[in-house]
């Protein structure tokens, strides 16, 4: 009884937070703290992508990431984004499983990112970090994210790979494709494009992974993949989706954080005085930027079965929404949380990475990344000034730049 008279006293959603314009022009946050203070769970009937409910609270964000039992990740019930499946295709990568799948493919990929490897993986990093910001033109206005962001994100995961840099082109294309998920992308044309790329992306790894599978193991995430009894044997379309996450978890997320940080210290510019009183804050200040930025919009589940969460029936086979972008702004958990803060005592609380046994498996390389970055950006007493409005991605699923001018300034 209860249950079926929670079912008459939906919160029906007034925002179509799915639609790309929240986020190209950056009009994100008015309706997230609407929702954040009068329906931390509500239901959007009608959208491009059809019904979803939202959930845009820190706290009920993390109680569905760990029910996995009522809370699926599993492409056969719809996959992690709003979208239905990858352009009505599956995409089965071990992101969008549940265990006991999901966990063994995990733990293939996992030592990757162990203490160990970080070791070589962090000087590699500063390595490339000064590499690139050397070779930025002074007094005059570029692309920080063609030329700082991508090729920085890119270049590590190409080094994950072991496969020539020169490929960089590719790889930023096929993730591009990838992860796009937006209202523009729901028709045909875009749909065989997209078949198109993942066939090419797949005919190129597939040599890789060929000749990987002739040598002896070696530390590459390839390598782990071909020489594991969970990932070893991968059908083509498990392929597809195992690569395609790598490819976009290895830079999407971490090169919108790095542009990010650029529009960050603009709005903020008391926050790059404390970094050059203090350069240790650094670290604090990457976990800072990936809140602030959320460059992961959402993520999707979908129920096993009827449930209630905060007052709400939800049925089964419910399209459930897990707003990142919404959580890492909760005042109930972030003081201030607009705010840039390089100081913010609890920064590392953010959900950016997810939460639970699907939390990102790179997120220390991606935090390695974004402290070198702003290490070296504080050495160098560099201003990145905008030199005009940035132009955002047309997304509901990742929150992040296509282009930013900017000039630097040195004082």
């Amino acid at each position: 009884m209860a249950s079926a008279s929670l079912a008459h006293d939906k919160a029906l959603n007034p925002y179509d937070v799915s639609v790309n314009a929240h986020y190209t022009e950056d009009k994100w946050r008015e309706p997230f703290a609407w929702l954040r203070a009068n329906m931390p769970v509500s239901l959007r009937e009608e959208s491009p992508f059809g019904a979803y409910w939202s959930v845009v609270t820190h706290d009920l964000i993390q109680k569905v990431e760990l029910d996995t039992e009522t809370f699926s990740s599993s492409w056969d019930r719809g996959n992690i984004t709003i979208a239905d499946n990858v352009n009505d295709n599956p995409f089965p990568n071990f992101i969008a499983m549940d265990p006991p799948v999901h966990t063994a493919q995990r733990k293939v990929i996992a030592p990757a990112f162990g203490p160990s490897q970080m070791v070589k993986l962090e000087k590699l990093v500063r390595e490339r970090v000064t590499q690139l910001l050397d070779a930025l033109p002074t007094g005059e206005t570029f692309d920080w994210v063609e030329q700082v962001s991508i090729p920085m994100t890119i270049g590590m995961l190409l080094i994950l790979f072991d496969m020539p840099f020169e490929e960089w082109p590719d790889i930023k294309r096929w993730s591009d494709w990838g992860s796009g998920v937006s209202e523009d992308n729901l028709n045909d044309d875009y749909r065989a494009e997209f078949l198109v790329q993942m066939g090419q992306m797949l005919e190129r790894f597939d040599r890789e992974l060929e000749a990987r599978r002739k040598e002896a193991p070696r530390d590459d995430l390839l390598s782990r993949m071909v020489h594991s009894e969970a990932m070893g044997n991968l059908t083509p379309p498990e392929r597809i989706a195992n690569i395609a996450l790598l490819i976009v978890g290895g830079n999407d997320t971490t090169r919108n954080s790095m542009s990010g940080l650029v529009e960050a210290l603009h709005t903020y510019p008391d926050q790059l005085e404390k970094l050059r009183a203090d350069p240790a804050l650094a670290v604090n200040a990457a976990q800072e930027i990936i809140r602030w930025q959320s460059p992961v919009t959402h993520m999707r589940r979908t129920t096993t079965r009827d449930t209630e969460l905060a007052g709400q029936f939800i049925p089964e086979g419910s399209k459930v929404v897990l707003w990142y972008i919404s959580g890492n702004r909760d005042e109930t958990v972030f003081k201030d949380a607009e705010r840039f803060d390089v100081t913010r005592e609890n920064a590392r609380r953010h959900i950016a990475f997810g939460h639970g046994i699907h939390r990102c498996v790179g997120a220390r390389l991606a935090e390695v990344q974004i402290t070198a970055l702003i290490e070296e950006i504080v050495a160098r007493r560099w201003r990145i000034v905008p030199q005009g409005t940035p132009t955002r991605l047309a997304s509901p699923f990742l929150h992040g730049f296509t282009a930013m001018p900017v000039k630097i300034e040195t004082d």
